[in-house]
């Protein structure tokens, strides 16, 4: 009798520990989290140039074996199944106090593994200090300067869009990567990419989303309905992503400078015409906004005023206005201090590039 007591007793402590184990696992990936804020140059040597290239290598090679997106599957399968516990709660087959355990152990292992496989790269460094950028000062002719030179270059690179072939610009834009990465402070190649269609297409267009980055597979998505004229800059910004650049900021960067210092013209017109945007808006309370705004060639305007019209016509305003707020709240969770104003950050981002491309020139020049 004493032995088989003694049986019951590891038993119960062996069930408990495993019952315990994704909470432990999650408690050390948030205390380790708390660490790597505190400790950013850390996270860029250990994890984002040495733990998760490897993983991106492995995770990328697996899932482009498979020419749907496993994102949207798995998703759509962990709905089905908390759905369906729900309903056998409901129906009173299981207990209530079972599910809402192993609804909360799954939440703290998709939890852990988020961050394992990609999410810790929230916590490098900032470009400019990844890629040692002198910042300029805060000075609006330099601003002016910088939207005229965008202005112009959109004007210069004005092809007109209505078709592409999807999988020739995937290969210049990965051969932009492949040249420019140094510069930008990407490690090359960092696994596979190969852009998958998100299997929703029309409800994320409704959220105003037209592109996203699955880390659960090292996945990269992009709209069936996103515009041609679109498609390159979009396309090189989910790239980032699997780069492991999580800031969106840094990303539009990122595929602004991918896009323009290709040498395909539809390529510098996605860069220039999409970067064009987000200088007008911070350029609409200016007083010479309207003299910018009649120095934009007719055409790229026609496809500026398109562009907007027709991701409107798909957006569900409501839709788009929650996506917005979770969104925001998930990229203050993860220290993106401006949320989804992020995105628009990418102005003073840009403005940096350029005048540290400047001064690389000017040292040049000097250094002959």
């Amino acid at each position: 009798m004493h032995k088989n007591g003694k049986n019951i007793r590891v038993g119960s402590l062996g069930k408990i520990i495993l019952l315990s184990l994704p909470f432990f696992l999650a408690s050390l990936v948030f205390l380790s989290i708390q660490y790597a804020i505190r400790n950013s140059d850390m996270v860029e040597h250990y994890y984002s140039m040495g733990i998760y290239p490897f993983i991106a290598k492995i995770f990328s090679f697996f899932s482009n074996l498979i020419p749907f997106s496993l994102w949207d599957v798995f998703w759509v399968l962990i709905i089905l199944l908390i759905v369906c516990g729900l309903v056998l709660v409901a129906f009173k087959r299981i207990r209530f106090g079972w599910y809402a355990l192993r609804t909360m152990q799954l939440l703290a292992m998709l939890y852990s593994f988020f961050y394992i496989v990609w999410g810790y790269n929230y916590f490098r460094p900032k470009i400019e200090k990844r890629i040692s950028w002198e910042s300029p000062k805060a000075d609006e002719m330099i601003f002016k300067s910088i939207l005229d030179s965008i202005i112009k270059q959109t004007n210069i690179n004005y092809i007109p869009v209505s078709f592409s072939d999807y999988a020739k610009i995937d290969s210049l834009v990965e051969d932009s990567y492949r040249t420019h990465c140094r510069e930008l402070g990407i490690g090359y190649p960092n696994g596979t990419r190969r852009p998958k269609t998100m299997l929703f297409s029309s409800f994320f267009l409704k959220l105003g989303v037209n592109g996203y980055f699955g880390p659960f597979f090292n996945e990269i998505h992009l709209d069936y309905y996103l515009l041609p004229m679109d498609y390159p800059f979009v396309l090189a910004h989910e790239k980032a992503h699997q780069f492991g650049i999580t800031s969106e900021a840094e990303a539009n960067l990122v595929a602004f400078v991918i896009c323009v210092k290709s040498g395909d013209l539809l390529l510098k017109y996605s860069g220039y015409q999409s970067l064009l945007f987000y200088f007008l808006k911070d350029a609409s309370q200016m007083k010479e906004y309207r003299d910018y705004f009649n120095k934009i060639d007719k055409r790229v305007l026609g496809d500026l005023r398109y562009r907007q019209k027709y991701y409107q016509g798909l957006e569900n305003k409501n839709l788009s206005k929650m996506q917005t707020a979770v969104n925001n709240a998930y990229l203050k969770a993860n220290k993106i201090e401006r949320g989804v104003k992020n995105y628009d950050q990418v102005v003073s981002l840009v403005i940096s590039w350029y005048y540290n491309s400047n001064l690389k020139d000017e040292k040049t020049k000097d250094g002959n």
